[in-house]
Parts: C-alpha cells; structure tokens; sequence
C-alpha cells in the first residue's frame, strides 16, 4: 500500500514523503490516527504545498526546542543501586527512571517514550537518546554505580527503584539485660 504522510512519523519519514509500507500498518495506524492518506493521484497533487507548510512548522519547533536540546545534550545522570559480585544489576535502570532524572534536574517534562535505550543492567557507563522531535534526538550519559561505592562524578546519585526480591535475611537474636 503506498500512502502520502501528512505529519512526520518516526522510523518512517517526514511530511510529504510518498511510502510503501504493509497494508495492516497503513490501515490500521496510520490512515486511522491521521498520519497519512492513500496515495492516490489526485492527493499527490498537493505533495509540494504540504511539504513546505511542514518544513515551516518542523523548522519553528527546532528551533524552539533547540534550547531544550542543549541542555540535555551531555547531560550525566548518575544512579545508584544494589548489584552482584559480577556487575549486574538486581533489577535494571529503565527508560522511566532516565526521565525521571532529567526531569527532577531541569524542570522539564520528558516522558518515558522520548527516551532510546535498552533497559540498563549492568554497572558502568551508558547512553541513551531523547527524541524530542525528528531531527532532535540529544545524547545524555547515564552512569551506574554500585550502592555504598563512591561515584567520580560530583553529582548527586538518584537512586534507583527498590528491587521487589525479597532479600536473605538474617535472624534478629535479642539479647535481655537482667
């Protein structure tokens, strides 16, 4: 099925792009959500007129999210957690805590689907991307330190989600004083 994007889709392209993609996809999702419309001659018409009211608008939010960008851009977000004799993680550091961080230190609102990385399970240091638009996508370093060791970086360490394993407890011996 070939469809014409009438708004920037991520992974697929931008506004104005003619696609091929699968019939479920184009009828399902995007015809249905107003992403894109069929491609057919008479809408292929108007590709150019679409195209540059887009690249106006994408142009604008760029830049108004250019700001935005720079200070996420290089941003280090240092956490903290419990983890094995091996390095890895009694849990993980997920793309809900990434956002979180960044948005508890710089007032900002990320949510949890703008930010690209794998789910986090292991110490050290690490990246993810936040896709703020299509042509925006800053980097920030996430750093993972075991809990109780000291991280270099002077930041202060977020802590991470307490891990809901129930832990080897050792039994609690009272003593009486007579």
């Amino acid at each position: 099925m070939k469809v014409l994007l009438i708004k920037d889709v991520y992974k697929l392209g931008h506004t104005g792009d003619v696609k091929k993609v699968a019939d479920g996809y184009g009828r399902n999702y995007l015809l249905t959500q107003g992403l894109a419309v069929l491609a057919t001659p008479g809408a292929l018409k108007s590709v150019e007129k679409i195209r540059a009211k887009a690249a106006v608008s994408r142009a604008a939010l760029n830049q108004e999210m250019g700001g935005l960008s720079d200070l996420i851009n290089g941003l280090v977000l240092v956490f903290t957690s419990k983890a094995g004799e091996t390095g890895k993680l009694y849990g993980s550091i997920t793309t809900q805590l990434i956002a979180d961080a960044i948005n508890k230190k710089l007032g900002t609102q990320i949510d949890r689907r703008q930010v690209e990385a794998e789910p986090i399970r292991t110490l050290g240091e690490h990246s993810a991307h936040v896709r703020l638009t299509i042509d925006l996508t800053p980097k920030v370093k996430v750093m993972v330190y075991r809990e109780g060791e000291e991280p270099e970086v002077a930041e202060e360490p977020v802590k991470a989600a307490p891990v809901t394993e129930k832990p080897t407890e050792e039994p609690v011996v009272e003593e009486k004083a007579e």
